[in-house]
């Protein structure tokens, strides 16, 4: 095993830093202010998220908030496992660097939802976590789309389709090994992660659940917020 020195430690360190401002990219803030002069967290559910820019400023900037959230989880991964991670088992200190790939994991979901370029205002890191996620479990990733997306068509809520793609997850991951042919390797540092996932999932939609209890969260719909306040104004003329 080498020996720890302060080069190591940086190149160490160096992917969690790398992981955090990756996750710190504030899309949806920076897109909304720089094209629309909008900032979503003041608006719709005040989120900065994908969902709550397609709700205030349509489909398209929506989408490509939601593209860069998910890339940015992946991306954390894909050189966790690929650059600052090797370094780990090129030193001999451990033979799995999975813990570091799950500790990048959760570092770049804390970046988006506590951004340092957005006054650690973010959003609830639910495609930062996705991104990350189809870095390191793959080959159940389709199949955690497919509830959220029959969910969403059954309920037209996001925050439903999140939740119990969330839940979904751990249980998929848990069974691969019964049921899919090319099944993830279970481990318990994954399982421990599969599960911290769906709680996080679960904690950041803590309101919407209640919302949801109580038949008051809004079903989403594609029209943005803002056509809909001009539509307002020009009706009340």
């Amino acid at each position: 095993m080498e020996q720890f020195t302060i080069y190591r430690a940086l190149q160490l360190f160096g992917g969690m830093i790398v992981a955090y401002l990756l996750g710190s990219i504030p899309s949806a803030v920076w897109i909304g202010k720089s094209f629309y002069g909008i900032d979503v967290r003041k608006e719709g559910s005040h989120n900065a998220g994908a969902t709550n820019t397609i709700r205030v400023l349509g489909l398209k900037p929506g989408l490509f908030v939601l593209a860069i959230d998910i890339l940015k989880g992946w991306f954390a991964v894909y050189l966790s496992s690929n650059i600052f991670g090797s370094f780990l088992k090129d030193w001999g200190w451990i033979n799995d660097f999975s813990y570091y790939s799950l500790a990048i994991a959760i570092i770049v979901v804390v970046g988006h939802a506590l951004p340092v370029f957005a006054g650690f205002k973010g959003g609830k890191g639910v495609a930062t976590m996705l991104g990350a996620v189809i870095g390191l479990f793959h080959g159940i990733i389709p199949f955690v789309l497919g509830v959220f997306v029959i969910t969403f068509i059954l309920s037209h809520y996001i925050s439903l389709s999140s939740i119990m793609a969330a839940v979904s997850f751990p249980v998929f991951y848990l069974t691969s090994k019964l049921w899919l042919s090319k099944h993830e390797d279970i481990t318990l540092s994954m399982a421990i992660f599969s599960v911290i996932v769906a709680l996080f999932i679960i904690w950041t939609h803590r309101k919407n659940i209640k919302r949801l209890i109580n038949h008051q969260e809004p079903k989403f719909k594609f029209r943005r917020t803002v056509d809909a306040k001009k539509d307002n104004k020009n009706s009340k003329h």
